[in-house]
C-alpha cells in the first residue's frame, strides 16, 4: 500500500514539473524596435579645434552600415572621401579615418542619413550627425526648402542639395569642376532637405542628381536645378528646386557600320534634323547622297548613303548651329539593306489611332493610289497620310466607328525608298471596340494664369497617353480613354511652341511651368468623369 502512494506521489511531482517545463518553454521574447543609443564619441561630436585622423563612434549594441555610398553625406566634402566603418562585421563603435588635410576655421558635419542601423532587426538611427570644427567655434545657421521635378510628378530620392561660396573666386562654371562648400541630400523617400552649421555668406544653391557621387555636375547625364538669385545666409526663406535635364549641343560618337549602306551615329545630347549638316571630308562620287533616321526610344541615328563606297574609310563633318564636330569609320565589305515595310498596330486599333507604315530604309515618297482602307462592307474610307521623314514612318489617319473592322491594303510600288525600291503588297485587318470598353473626361480648369497651355494625360513614368492644347478654353473633353490610372498635367506653353521646354542652367532659364493634378484619374469602362482642376 506504502508502495502505492509513494508511486502516485512520483507521478503527481513529475506532472507538475512536466507542465512547469510547459510554461516556462522561451518564445524569443519581443521583437526589438528601438534603434541603437549614441553613447559617447572620441574626440566628442561637436568638437572645436579638431586635429584628429581618427574618430570613434561608440553606440550601446552591435551595428553596422547600410548603403553608406548613398547615405553618407559629408559636408563640406572631403576628398579623398574618409575610410568609414563597419561595412560588413558588425562592430559597437563606428569608426572615420580621414586621409586628407582639413581645411583650416571650417565647420564639418557628417551626416549619417539613415545608415546606421542595429545588427540584427536593422533599426536605423536616423539622421545621426557627426559634426565638428578645425576653428574654435561651431557654425550654427541653416537653410531649408524643397527639391522637386519639372516633368514627373514627384522628384527621385537621393538629391544633392549644394551651396557655393560667392565669392572672388566664383563663377557659374564651378559647379562643373569644384565640390561645392556645402551639401546635404534629401535621401530616401523625403523630398525635403535642410543644411546646417553653416557660416554666414552668400552663396549658389544648385541641386543636381548626382549619380556618380562626385558632388561636380555632369550635363547630358544628370539634373540640375538652381536658385537663380544669390541666397544670403542668414535667411527665413524656404528654398524650392525644380530639377529638369538639359537639352545639350548634338555631339556625334563615332559611326559603326551595320550595312554597306548604313552606319549607326550614337550622339549625346539633342537632334534636330532641320539644323544639322553633315559634310563628307572622304573623296566620294559627285552623285554621292544621305539620310539620317532617328532610331526610335535610342540616342542614335542612321546614316544611310549611296552609292555604294569602295574607300576604305568614310570621314564626315557634322555642323550645328552650336559646334562642328569631324567624324570616321572604316568601310568594309557588307550585305545591302534592302527594303521591308511593317504596319502598326496589330490586331485592334484605338478611335484616335492611326495605321503606321515604317520602313527599315529611308521613306522618300508615298503613292496613296496604291493603298487603301475599307471597312467589312467594303466601302472605301478616305483617309490622310502624312510622311515623317526624321522618324521614317507614314501616318494614315481616318475615322472609326465602333465594333467596325477595316482591311489596309498596300499595292507593289505605294512607298519608295531612298535606293530606289519599293514595297511588296501588304494586306492588314484591323478592329475597333465597343464605345462602351472606354472611358471619358471632361476636365473644367480653374485659375489658369495665361494661355496657351497644354493639358496632358500621362502614365506614373510620364508617358503622354493624350494630349489637349488650348489658347483659351477652360472646358476640355477628352473622349474613349482606354481605362487605366493617369495622372493629369497642365504647361504654361510660354514660348507658343505646342511642346514642354526645358531649362538651361548657364543661360539662367527656367523649365516651362508644369503643374499636376493632386490625384490620380482612375478611368473604368463605360464611364463619363468630370473633374475640376484648380491649377494653383
Amino acid at each position: 500500500m506504502k508502495n502505492k502512494i509513494f508511486i502516485l506521489f512520483l507521478l503527481i511531482v513529475s506532472f507538475g514539473f512536466i507542465q512547469c517545463a510547459k510554461r516556462g518553454t522561451p518564445t524569443g521574447g519581443e521583437i526589438d524596435i528601438l534603434p541603437p543609443e549614441f553613447l559617447r564619441a572620441s574626440p566628442e561630436n561637436y568638437s572645436t579645434n579638431f586635429k584628429a585622423d581618427e574618430v570613434r563612434i561608440y553606440f550601446n549594441e552591435y551595428v553596422k552600415l547600410v548603403k553608406p555610398q548613398e547615405q553618407i553625406i559629408i559636408s563640406p566634402p572631403i576628398t579623398p572621401r574618409p575610410e568609414i566603418t563597419p561595412t560588413g562585421n558588425p562592430q559597437k563603435y563606428v569608426r572615420i579615418n580621414i586621409n586628407d588635410t582639413l581645411q583650416e576655421n571650417t565647420t564639418y558635419v557628417i551626416n549619417f542619413g539613415n545608415s546606421i542601423v542595429d545588427n540584427n532587426e536593422s533599426n536605423p538611427l536616423p539622421f545621426f550627425k557627426y559634426v565638428f570644427s578645425t576653428g574654435s567655434y561651431i557654425d550654427s545657421l541653416t537653410v531649408s526648402g524643397t527639391v522637386n521635378d519639372a516633368l514627373l510628378n514627384e522628384a527621385e530620392p537621393f538629391i544633392s542639395v549644394m551651396l557655393y561660396e560667392i565669392n572672388e573666386n566664383f563663377s557659374d562654371s564651378l559647379i562643373y569642376n569644384e565640390p561645392p562648400r556645402y551639401v546635404t541630400n534629401t535621401l530616401d523617400s523625403l523630398r525635403t532637405f535642410e543644411l546646417t552649421n553653416l557660416k554666414a555668406g552668400t552663396y549658389q544653391m544648385v541641386a543636381i542628381k548626382d549619380l556618380n557621387n562626385d558632388y561636380k555636375y555632369n550635363p547630358g547625364k544628370e539634373k540640375i536645378a538652381f536658385i537663380n538669385d544669390p541666397v544670403t545666409i542668414p535667411t527665413d526663406t524656404t528654398y524650392n528646386l525644380t530639377l529638369f535635364q538639359e537639352n545639350l549641343a548634338f555631339q556625334p560618337e563615332r559611326p559603326k557600320q551595320l550595312n554597306r549602306n548604313k552606319l549607326l551615329i550614337g550622339y549625346r545630347g539633342s537632334v534636330n534634323p532641320d539644323s544639322i549638316v553633315f559634310e563628307t571630308l572622304s573623296t566620294v562620287p559627285q552623285d554621292f547622297d544621305y539620310r539620317i533616321v532617328k532610331v526610335p526610344e535610342k540616342d542614335s541615328l542612321h546614316f544611310y548613303y549611296k552609292p555604294v563606297l569602295g574607300a576604305d574609310t568614310l570621314k564626315l563633318r557634322t555642323v550645328t548651329p552650336l559646334r562642328t564636330d569631324t567624324i570616321m569609320t572604316r568601310i568594309v565589305d557588307m550585305p545591302l539593306d534592302t527594303l521591308q515595310v511593317t504596319t502598326e498596330p496589330s490586331g485592334n486599333i484605338d478611335f484616335g489611332g492611326n495605321i503606321i507604315l515604317r520602313a527599315n530604309t529611308p521613306i522618300i515618297s508615298v503613292n496613296t493610289d496604291l493603298i487603301s482602307v475599307m471597312d467589312r462592307d467594303s466601302t472605301i474610307i478616305n483617309f490622310t497620310q502624312e510622311l515623317r521623314e526624321f522618324e521614317n514612318e507614314v501616318l494614315l489617319q481616318f475615322p472609326k466607328n465602333e465594333n467596325q473592322s477595316y482591311s489596309l491594303n498596300v499595292l507593289p510600288g505605294a512607298i519608295t525608298d531612298f535606293f530606289g525600291a519599293t514595297n511588296d503588297s501588304i494586306s492588314k485587318i484591323l478592329k475597333t471596340r465597343a464605345f462602351s470598353e472606354y472611358g471619358n473626361l471632361t476636365l473644367n480648369l480653374s485659375n489658369v494664369r495665361s494661355f496657351p497651355i497644354i493639358v496632358q494625360l500621362t502614365d506614373d513614368k510620364g508617358v503622354v497617353k493624350a494630349e489637349k492644347y488650348s489658347t483659351s478654353t477652360t472646358n476640355l473633353r477628352f473622349e474613349y480613354i482606354t481605362p487605366g490610372t493617369y495622372l493629369i498635367r497642365l504647361i504654361y506653353d510660354e514660348n507658343e511652341n505646342r511642346k514642354w521646354d526645358t531649362g538651361d542652367y548657364l543661360k539662367k532659364t527656367s523649365p516651362e511651368e508644369i503643374i499636376y493634378f493632386p490625384a490620380e484619374l482612375d478611368v473604368r469602362p463605360n464611364w463619363d468623369i468630370t473633374e475640376t482642376f484648380t491649377v494653383y
